[in-house]
């Protein structure tokens, strides 16, 4: 702080002294105006002539920078530095001012504290914010009426909008815009375009501001959909999905028509396997009661009984118990190994 004291005292002490020392020089060339934008550099040049003592750069009327003849630059902050270059006709200091800001816009000074030597010029720093078009591609059918929107939002100051199609400027009266003022000292710009396109067309909102090199811009694509060809692709495409239905249904009837015959041949199998099994059961039934009545007939002829014997005693009371006896014994196997309506009709 004492340093820049000291800084600040010391032009008016010299104001003082140089005159009466018959020390005499001037500015031969002052700085000039300058447009940046935010965040790069800004360069303003001053030239004294031979003899000059002391040099001092003001931004807004406050010194940032103090040039001597006998020492060089004194630079108080690393966002203001300087380059200087000697030649014969005097000195020339080059004000540098890094990172600008918007809030360096204003008077830039250039003095060597002696009466009526000083000259300035003016900075203006501008701030770039975003361009943008809500949708990038847009279908329209024939004699359909389409408003687009591009919105500038954050610029310093508010940017000029203007419209293109296909690299042609579109006339003024076919679009409106509106500027507003945002946040931060930044400013917004809508601009709406209402248009009947009649073919296919890329348009193009440009957004400048005089610190670009070039205008920033976004772009829209306007399809434009004829009716007749419409009408043309709706056709063709409800043939196409009938063709596709009729091959699906076709696929379908296939498939269940296979189904179909593989459920008839499995029940043929299974009818077949069935008629196998109840002749098989039959012989086992016959077999079992041919057995049954040689067994009864060898038991009578051990008793010393005949044939025709054993057959006349099947019918009485008393062999009755001895068949029913056997009986008892064989039909819960035979029920077991067949159905009871086989058994019946053996």
């Amino acid at each position: 702080m004492e340093r820049f004291q000291k800084l600040i005292l010391l032009p008016l002490i010299l104001t003082t002294l140089l005159p009466g020392l018959g020390f005499c020089y001037s500015i031969i060339n002052g700085p000039t105006n300058a447009t940046v934008l935010a965040g790069s550099e800004a360069r303003f040049n001053c030239t004294v002539s031979v003899g000059w003592v002391i040099l001092i750069w003001l931004a807004n009327g406050n010194p940032v920078l103090t040039v001597l003849s006998s020492q060089g630059a004194v630079e108080t902050s690393d966002r203001f530095t300087s380059q200087n270059y000697t030649s014969s006709n005097g000195f020339t200091s080059e004000l540098i001012i890094h990172n600008t800001q918007l809030s360096d816009s204003g008077k830039i000074e250039c003095s060597t504290q002696q009466p009526s030597e000083s000259r300035f010029a003016f900075l203006s720093v501008q701030v770039n914010g975003s361009l943008f078009i809500k949708n990038s591609t847009l279908t329209i059918k024939e004699n359909e009426t389409v408003e687009i929107v591009c919105e500038a939002l954050g610029w310093a100051p508010a940017p000029d909008i203007t419209w293109m199609t296909n690299d042609s400027f579109i006339d003024k009266s076919r679009y409106v815009t509106q500027q507003s003022q945002g946040s931060n000292g930044l400013h917004n710009a809508l601009s709406i375009l209402t248009l009947t396109p009649m073919d296919t067309e890329i348009l193009t909102c440009l957004a400048d501001i005089e610190a670009l090199p070039n205008p920033q811009n976004a772009t829209v694509t306007v399809i434009f959909v004829n009716s007749t060809i419409e009408n043309y692709y709706s056709e063709d495409s409800r043939s196409t999905w009938v063709i596709v239905l009729a091959v699906v249904l076709s696929l379908v009837g296939i498939i269940l028509l296979i189904i179909i015959i593989a459920v008839v041949v499995r029940c043929c199998c299974l009818k077949k396997k069935e008629k196998f099994q109840l002749r098989r059961k039959k012989m086992v039934i016959r077999k079992t009661g041919k057995g049954m009545v040689a067994k009864i007939r060898d038991t009578f002829q051990r008793n010393g009984g005949t044939q025709n014997k054993a057959q006349e005693l099947l019918l009485f009371p008393q062999c009755l118990q001895s068949s029913l006896s056997l009986l008892q014994i064989y039909i819960p196997v035979l029920y077991q190994r067949c159905d009871l309506k086989d058994v019946l009709i053996i």
